[in-house]
């Protein structure tokens, strides 16, 4: 049976062409929420948060550190939090592109925790959960997956040798009936969940754990590598 896809059900239209403050205030803003561990933060992060604003039709995107990844816990090669959120801060702009720690301040760990609770501190906000094809193929180990997808929109970016993985995955076979075209992207914050689209283009190969192998940051040191290594 065709899947009818429904408005968001939170009503007002988004205020356009005005100045957009940081955290959206009390409007209704389109945001796409990229977390991770940014460990480093690098010009793969900061490549989808651009594409995400162009062809989303988001206002904002917070790069979201994690406090701690639940899934690389014990980690050696894993930064602090300040030398992290600093990585994330040489990617945004401060306008559109937000680095934050929101996590840390809010409480949360889990992706479908914080969704929760920013989706009640802005309750005119509409989100849109953005990752990479590796993170819609590692999807069905994170904390209530299934409830996240039907909690928030999310928009999946390719990443090289994982997108046929990620497409034919438990998650993605799951998702299938839900996905839009990606002519229809632009939309998406204004659908209610589940939905999500699928964006081929541009495949950045640059990964955090290269740059780290390649010396480019120092972990145990807590030390951000230069915005030329980024």
């Amino acid at each position: 049976m065709p899947v009818t896809f429904q408005p968001h059900p939170a009503a007002k239209p988004c205020a356009r062409g005005t100045v957009i403050p940081t955290w959206g205030d009390n409007r209704c803003l389109r945001i796409g929420l990229l977390g991770g561990s940014f460990n480093p933060g690098h010009k793969g992060h900061q490549a989808i948060a651009r594409r995400a604003l162009a062809v989303l039709g988001l206002d904002q995107v917070w790069l979201m550190v994690s406090p701690g990844n639940p899934l690389k816990a014990g980690r050696l090669d894993m930064a602090a939090l300040p030398a992290r959120l600093a990585t994330a801060r040489q990617l945004a702009d401060r306008r559109r592109i937000i680095a934050t720690d929101i996590e840390s301040r809010i409480g949360t760990r889990y992706t479908v925790d914080t969704v929760r609770v920013l989706q009640t501190r802005f309750p005119r906000a509409r989100f849109v959960w953005l990752m990479g094809a590796d993170g819609l193929a590692t999807l069905p180990r994170w904390k209530n997956w299934r409830q996240l997808v039907h909690s928030v929109p999310v928009a999946v970016f390719p990443r090289p040798g994982q997108n046929a993985r990620a497409l034919h995955g438990l998650a993605g076979r799951y998702l299938a009936r839900w996905r839009v075209p990606a002519w229809r992207a632009h939309a998406i914050a204004e659908l209610s969940p589940p939905v999500w689209a699928f964006l081929p283009g541009a495949q950045n190969s640059i990964s955090a754990t290269a740059i780290r192998q390649q010396g480019g940051f120092n972990a145990a040191a807590g030390q951000p590598h230069t915005p030329d290594t980024l």
